[in-house]
C-alpha cells in the first residue's frame, strides 16, 4: 500500500484528500506546513507527496526544491488553487501540477500514474 503525504494549510482539504485517497486504498499522512512535512519525510517512508504552493507564510516551491535535493526519486504533485504558478520555472521540478478542484478525479489519476511509474 502506497503512503501519500498531503501538505496543505487548509484543514478541510487535508481531510477531504485524506478520506478520498484512503477510499482508493492509499495510506495517507498529512501536514499543515512545510516544517511538519519535512519531519514526516525524515521519519516515515513516503511514496508520493501532494504539495500545496501557498502554505501560510511558507513556500511550497521552496519545499519542492528541498524534496528534490534530499529525496530525488520521490514524486511530487503540486496542487494549487492558482494556475499562474505553472509558468514559474521552479514548479517544473514537480512531477505534475494539478489545479485544485472539488472533483478529485484528475488528482487521483495523476497519483496512480506517478505511483505506477515507480514500479
Amino acid at each position: 500500500m502506497a503512503k501519500i503525504l498531503i501538505v496543505d494549510d487548509e484543514p478541510g482539504l487535508r481531510l477531504l484528500y485524506s478520506d478520498e485517497l484512503q477510499d482508493e486504498g492509499y495510506e495517507v499522512v498529512t501536514a499543515a506546513n512545510c516544517t511538519a512535512a519535512a519531519k514526516l519525510l525524515e521519519t516515515e517512508k513516503i511514496d508520493l507527496v501532494v504539495l500545496d504552493i501557498q502554505i501560510k507564510q511558507e513556500s511550497g516551491l521552496e519545499m519542492l526544491q528541498k524534496i528534490v535535493r534530499e529525496h530525488k526519486e520521490l514524486p511530487v504533485i503540486l496542487c494549487s488553487a492558482y494556475n499562474c504558478y505553472k509558468d514559474d520555472f521552479s514548479s517544473w521540478l514537480a512531477d505534475a501540477y494539478i489545479v485544485k478542484s472539488s472533483d478529485l478525479g484528475e488528482l487521483k489519476q495523476e497519483i496512480a500514474r506517478q505511483l505506477e511509474r515507480l514500479n
